[in-house]
């Protein structure tokens, strides 16, 4: 981002610094902007509703997202590209932006699973390399816990009424990246016997069910 960005203001262009935006839009978010209310679906306190708002800025291809919070007015800003010739809409800004929280769950778990960021490499064709592997094994684990998700689900009916009881046993949890993970590292680790990585592996997936 440019250290002086060039924002639309209807017909005038208005240059605003990076370091101060945040300031200076508050300034401009008057009631003369037609804020459009758009839910970022559910999260874990119920609905993300966020008031939304487009401008476009003077860098070619670049637009500005800005994301409003209903009730204590709080901006956040997303500074967007669009490729040359592609049709862009609030809509898909908005899915794009939604984005952001995968992909950081998905660095995560290739770091703390797979040794994405545990190299002591130096040159660019070394951490290629690394990277690439990593990215492969952590592709292989997801595709295998997609395709067993609803074979390995055996988690317990949820309760239909509040006054009905926690089930005796709750099930398992479906087959996750992580276990896909752990139970294929187990092939080259014959200390234990077949029965014991299963049962380890239930015994977990088991009291996650539960947990959740």
């Amino acid at each position: 981002m440019p250290e002086l960005l060039g924002i639309a203001f209807g017909q005038s262009e208005r240059s605003l610094r990076v370091h101060s935006l945040h300031s200076d839009l508050e300034q401009f978010a008057s009631a003369r902007w037609r804020w459009r209310a758009y839910s970022s679906r559910r999260g874990s306190k119920g609905e993300r509703a966020y008031a939304r708002y487009w401008l476009d800025t003077a860098e070619g291809g670049h637009t500005l997202l800005i994301r409003r919070h209903r009730s204590s007015g709080k901006l956040a800003l997303h500074y967007c590209w669009t490729p040359p010739g592609q049709a862009i809409t609030l809509r898909l800004l908005i899915r794009a932006a939604g984005l952001r929280w995968p992909a950081e769950e998905t660095f995560e778990l290739g770091k703390d699973n797979f040794g994405l960021d545990q190299s002591q490499v130096r040159t660019y064709t070394a951490i290629r390399r690394h990277t690439i592997l990593t990215c492969a094994a952590l592709t292989v684990g997801a595709i295998v816990a997609a395709a067993q998700a609803t074979r390995t689900n055996y988690r317990a009916r949820p309760a239909r009424r509040p006054d009905e009881g926690s089930p005796t046993d709750p099930g398992l949890i479906p087959l996750s990246v992580c276990e896909a993970r752990r139970l294929w590292s187990f092939r080259y680790r014959p200390e234990h016997h077949e029965s014991h990585r299963w049962h380890w592996s239930w015994w977990t997936r088991r009291h996650q069910a539960r947990a959740g």
